[in-house]
């Protein structure tokens, strides 16, 4: 984590009591601050109560400077883990599409590079083209309509829409998907086999009569 300048170069053993309100006081009006209200009220107020203290100098304690220094550090701490984990996951989940926009590829090109991926051992990138393939093969035979934003788990919800006989495994290949692309989460080799067969299954198994239902399933909830 990097502390703002003021505290992370030189801070004085014992500050003097107006470049304590100054620093508290410069911190306490960051707006990371304010957005996390909820969560940091109390320790608010209780810096107001301790910088209210420091006003007059016969109230000026060298310790009680220190402390409300110390706690400010703390408050970046908090604010960091907090917040910072929170704008990361909202990137992440602003983006989640299968295929990107300039994703040309026919669905047995993306096999290949899953095959590829596997044969060496790469069971995640393995795992997602393979899932990216599946998708790709239903969008080729029109099961699927061809959606450039859409996500793992709407193309799931939309194909089990189609092929109900296969919905359980295409919903849980799609949370394998967002697991290993979007949530750290790493794939192995059986993930690779699981997702290699649901691929055979799909490209055999014929879908039910459209029925214009298919792609609102992706509104019904994860």
């Amino acid at each position: 984590m990097i502390l703002p300048a003021r505290v992370r170069v030189g801070v004085p053993v014992e500050p003097d009591a107006a470049t304590g309100r100054r620093w508290a006081t410069e911190e306490l009006l960051d707006p990371v601050y304010h957005q996390q209200r909820s969560l940091l009220s109390r320790l608010w107020d209780w810096l107001a109560e301790q910088l209210a203290g420091l006003r007059t100098p016969a109230a000026i304690d060298p310790f009680a400077v220190l402390v409300v220094v110390g706690i400010i550090v703390a408050v970046v701490v908090v604010a960091f883990l907090v917040a910072g984990p929170v704008r990361v996951s909202r990137r992440g989940s602003s983006d989640r599409r299968v295929l990107d926009h300039d994703d040309a590829r026919t669905a047995e090109e993306i096999r290949a590079a899953a095959e590829t991926a596997a044969a060496r051992g790469d069971w995640a990138l393995a795992v997602l083209e393979r899932y990216r393939a599946i998708v790709r093969g239903l969008e080729e035979r029109t099961v699927l309509e061809e959606r450039v934003a859409r996500t793992a788990h709407e193309a799931a919800l939309a194909a089990a829409a189609r092929l109900p006989s296969l919905g359980g495994e295409l919903v849980a290949a799609g949370r394998t998907f967002d697991d290993v692309a979007y949530g750290d989460e790493p794939a192995t080799a059986d993930d690779e086999r699981r997702l290699r067969e649901l691929d055979g299954r799909v490209r055999d198994t014929r879908p039910t009569t459209q029925t214009g239902v298919a792609d609102l399933a992706v509104a019904a909830p994860r």
